[in-house]
């Protein structure tokens, strides 16, 4: 996808995410871009002029009143040379002004007089994130046009755990190249993804489960629409908002997920990401089990649940196109991973180490091999938005070249 020639207004707001604006400069030149840059009084706090103007190739703005000269106001002439203007990082703060149309500094006064599409990219505190207040200016800003990336759940500067990550810098860039009219070699696709865990009551309190965050199905769901794919994900019980552009059915057990992945077809596309739960709870009770002093512990029958990936990739009229699995192993994984596909019938697997030292389980970063007829294809430790990308320009590669399965 190219977006040379084109001029993106990058707005670097406060927050320790600011850091990330850099990588997302110099993304952005190498696709050909130029980039101007506004940096906030708080997003000086974290990044340097300095460091922003060299790798931008050009002034950084960060004051209102210096941006005068014969032929007008500057920040209207930022604005106006631009083709997009991006904020990353989007504060609560940046994104309360832009809600309530304050125009008190260089940043909410260009946006207030810009006629370019708007993107913003929030990152912020959990609690900050959740908070009505946030949560009702960007319906505000949603409802004025402006696009939305992210944000990403995980570890967040603060020492929480939750949403508000800036979202990684290949989901940024997609999320560009998608507003410039980039190509959009799945426009017309369909698509449906699997993501999560799925639960498997074995009352109205427990459950069999597993440790799957779906950080990894979301972001391939969201990789996907970027690329023009109309997407539905069906989602298992996760703490993940629904990703932007992506219709989502929300599910807890396997039963459910297959019922409502074949409610789904037909489809070109399948990504089995969901992390299902082998077996299903026979003897599951409508009442919580009670513990009873003395009394041996419950003896609980499961029977298998239902094969989503193989049932979707069995041949027949609703087949998708393209049939993808994931293998979540600990070991053995480019062994595995064939076999699986074997037996699946799909037509890629990407295999994926979820042993405990890699972290990949509710982590952000994911180690994986991709695995089809033609051979294995082993990619670098990557950013799960990274690897999102990568696999969502594989598909759209192998639906329009078909060399690749």
């Amino acid at each position: 996808m190219s977006i040379a020639g084109k001029r993106v207004l990058l707005i670097i707001s406060g927050g320790i995410a600011a850091y990330k604006s850099l990588d997302l400069i110099r993304r952005l030149r190498e696709r050909g871009a130029s980039v101007g840059c506004v940096l906030t009084r708080g997003g000086a706090q974290f990044v340097t002029p300095l460091s922003v103007s060299a790798l931008a190739g050009e002034a950084v703005h960060d004051d209102l009143f210096a941006l005068t000269d014969d032929s007008g106001m500057g920040h209207i002439q930022l604005s106006r040379q631009a083709d997009l203007v991006v904020v990353a990082p989007a504060s609560a703060d940046l994104l309360a002004k832009m809600a309530a149309g304050l125009a008190d500094d260089l940043a909410s006064t260009l946006l207030l007089a810009s006629d370019k599409p708007v993107l913003v990219a929030p990152a912020m505190n959990s609690q900050m994130w959740r908070h009505a207040a946030t949560q009702a200016n960007l319906a505000t800003l949603r409802g004025r046009g402006v696009r939305q990336v992210g944000p990403a759940a995980g570890d967040l500067a603060c020492g929480e755990v939750g949403e508000g990550r800036l979202a990684g810098v290949p989901a940024i860039l997609s999320a560009i190249e998608t507003i410039l009219g980039a190509p959009q070699p799945l426009a017309g696709r369909r698509a449906l993804v699997t993501s999560g865990p799925t639960f498997e009551p074995i009352d109205p309190v427990r459950y069999i489960g597993n440790r799957s965050s779906g950080k990894q199905g979301h972001a391939i769901a969201a990789a996907l629409a970027r690329l023009g794919a109309e997407v539905t994900l069906i989602s298992g019980p996760v703490a993940l908002a629904d990703p932007a552009g992506v219709r989502t059915v929300r599910v807890e057990t396997a039963r459910e997920m297959l019922a409502a992945a074949k409610a789904a077809l037909p489809a070109d596309i399948a990504v089995c990401a969901a992390a299902v739960a082998d077996w299903q709870v026979v003897n599951a009770l409508p009442q919580k089990r009670k513990k009873e002093a003395g009394a041996p512990p419950p003896v609980i029958e499961l029977a298998a649940n239902p094969d989503i990936l193989a049932t979707l990739a069995a041949p027949g009229p609703l087949r998708p196109a393209l049939v993808v699995g994931f293998a979540a192993e600990t070991e053995n994984l480019r062994e595995h991973a064939a076999a699986k596909l074997a037996r699946k019938g799909c037509d890629l697997i990407v295999a994926n180490d979820v042993s405990p030292a890699s972290g990949t389980f509710g982590g952000d970063h994911n180690s994986v091999v991709l695995v089809s007829a033609t051979g294995a294809e082993p990619w670098p430790r990557l950013d799960k938005d990274e690897v999102a990308a990568r696999l969502a320009a594989w598909i759209a590669a192998a639906l329009t070249e078909g060399d690749k399965i």
